[in-house]
């Protein structure tokens, strides 16, 4: 579809269709570039004023959103301690999925299974099961803080972080107790996981972005004195992205040979690692 969904503070979620282009910034990662250049490139950015659809449902923050897979819909996650289910197309609000007992922190469908994940402040997630004409709802207990993330990795696991300082790997068939339990030494973000390679990557709020296997064996630390404040959010790129994909357009001279793999934080950065998976570099 071409489509960017936001979550939003003002209580709503918008849906854009922005203009692609690829666009190399080799300059602006060039530390000899003056403000004069800089402010030329930001004077061609295209600014999308008016948004396809603005998702109404919400009476608070809205923390976090995704598209489901098989149908034309997408989840909002808010502090009103409720997700929505809206259609795309329209913007109705279709479902809402009540339970929790406090704010909501994270929300993600699975890539191809009507099943979609939440988690908040009240120390569980969620997971909310579609298969059926009357969707089903399962809450697990395995933290004792805020679950601050929630994520599907391959088909029949769920990863969960806490402020906890716990990571856990569940099974869905069987998750009354975790598969693996990974313990750090900060609160955690939000997780990222790469499905190739079952590796999960760990935001912490020391600066540090801890990867592991899905088994809980260590893979590497990435170098801390490139964020200079809590990383908030780590994301791993598919690795069956096309050559002229925004990575590539954004810096064709750097070799993307490794896993690869974003992380941004409250420095204003986001930086960009590539992992080898055989001798567990960055």
């Amino acid at each position: 579809y071409g489509l960017v969904i936001t979550a939003s503070g003002d209580s709503g979620a918008h849906i854009w269709a922005p203009e692609l282009h690829k666009v190399n910034i080799n300059d602006a990662i060039d530390n000899s570039v003056d403000d004069e250049k800089v402010e030329q490139q930001t004077d061609e950015t295209h600014l999308i004023k008016q948004p396809l659809l603005r998702l109404s449902g919400h009476s608070s923050v809205v923390i976090s959103c995704d598209w489901l897979s098989t149908v034309d819909q997408c989840v909002t996650a808010s502090w009103d301690r409720t997700a929505d289910i809206y259609d795309i197309n329209t913007g109705e609000l279709i479902v809402q999925l009540m339970g929790h007992d406090q704010e909501l922190t994270d929300v993600e469908a699975h890539s191809s299974a009507p099943l979609i994940v939440t988690s908040s402040h009240d120390t569980t997630f969620r997971l909310w099961d579609f298969r059926e004409a009357i969707h089903s709802v399962s809450v697990f207990q395995g933290h004792v803080d805020c679950v601050t993330s929630a994520t599907f990795l391959g088909t029949d696991k769920v990863v969960s972080g806490s402020d906890d300082r716990t990571v856990k790997v569940w099974d869905l068939k069987n998750m009354r107790s975790p598969l693996t339990s990974i313990y750090v030494e900060a609160p955690i973000n939000k997780l990222g996981v790469s499905q190739q390679h079952n590796y999960i990557a760990i935001p912490l709020e020391n600066r540090n972005v801890r990867l592991y296997d899905c088994n809980g064996n260590r893979i590497c630390r990435l170098p801390r004195n490139h964020h200079e404040r809590m990383v908030t959010c780590v994301a791993f790129a598919a690795m069956n992205a096309s050559p002229c994909n925004a990575m590539q357009a954004c810096s064709p001279s750097l070799p993307y040979t490794g896993i690869q793999l974003f992380t941004c934080g409250f420095d204003r950065k986001v930086c960009h690692w590539s992992i080898n998976a055989s001798d567990h570099k960055s």
